[in-house]
């Protein structure tokens, strides 16, 4: 019996084999220049940003902003006095003003120090840490006597709070912001400067969605 080749099989084998001659061929000019553009890359320097410029000094100005008391700080507010008000308006003119762009700088100087391996030594890194540093003593001197100033209640089982709507994200936002300062002044890693940012932010962006400051 004459035994009748299987002609579509053989094609089909021919394809398959094109195709993965065709497909091993792109992975090997790809993995080159991969090979290549990495190596390019780690031979670049980390590259020196420019320094950010320091933020104006804040002065407070009359304006239209009234406190809020929503569920449950309506039940607190007969303990709310004019001073607190006070702070938290001139505490939200500085957050809308200045709040964005200062994150925005810590952010670029945390990504500068890790860039060159947490030192704070290298090339463009101290006037960056000089720039970011007064920026964050500014904010520290404007938001330390008004945070400080808002009342503090204790409730029957004596823990501690604060009768005006997100007083405790200011008062936390101001110690948060002072354990930074600290950090970038003594240079320590951003590992340990980092969660204090980390908390920071948190109420940054409890104070944003609480719409307080509008």
């Amino acid at each position: 019996m004459t035994n009748i080749p299987n002609v579509g099989a053989s094609a089909q084998h021919r394809t398959l084999i094109n195709w993965a001659g065709a497909i091993l061929s792109v992975l090997a000019v790809l993995s080159a220049a991969t090979v290549l553009t990495g190596r390019a890359w780690a031979d670049e320097p980390p590259g020196i940003p420019p320094a950010p410029q320091p933020l104006p000094i804040v002065t407070p100005t009359p304006d239209n902003w009234e406190p809020k008391f929503p569920f449950p700080f309506d039940q607190t507010q007969s303990s709310v006095t004019d001073a607190d008000i006070g702070a938290e308006r001139e505490m939200c003119q500085w957050y809308n003003a200045q709040y964005g762009e200062l994150k925005l700088q810590i952010e670029r100087l945390n990504d500068t120090i890790i860039r060159n391996n947490g030192r704070f030594d290298a090339d463009g890194v101290p006037p960056q840490v000089d720039v970011v540093t007064t920026s964050i003593d500014q904010a520290l001197d404007f938001l330390a006597p008004r945070a400080q100033a808002l009342t503090q209640s204790y409730d029957h089982s004596g823990d501690m709070y604060f009768p005006l709507y997100q007083g405790d994200s200011f008062y936390g936002l101001w110690q948060q912001l002072s354990n930074v300062d600290a950090g970038l002044k003594a240079h320590q890693p951003t590992w340990f400067v980092g969660p204090s940012f980390l908390r920071a932010q948190h109420w940054g962006s409890k104070i944003n969605r609480s719409h307080v400051c509008r």
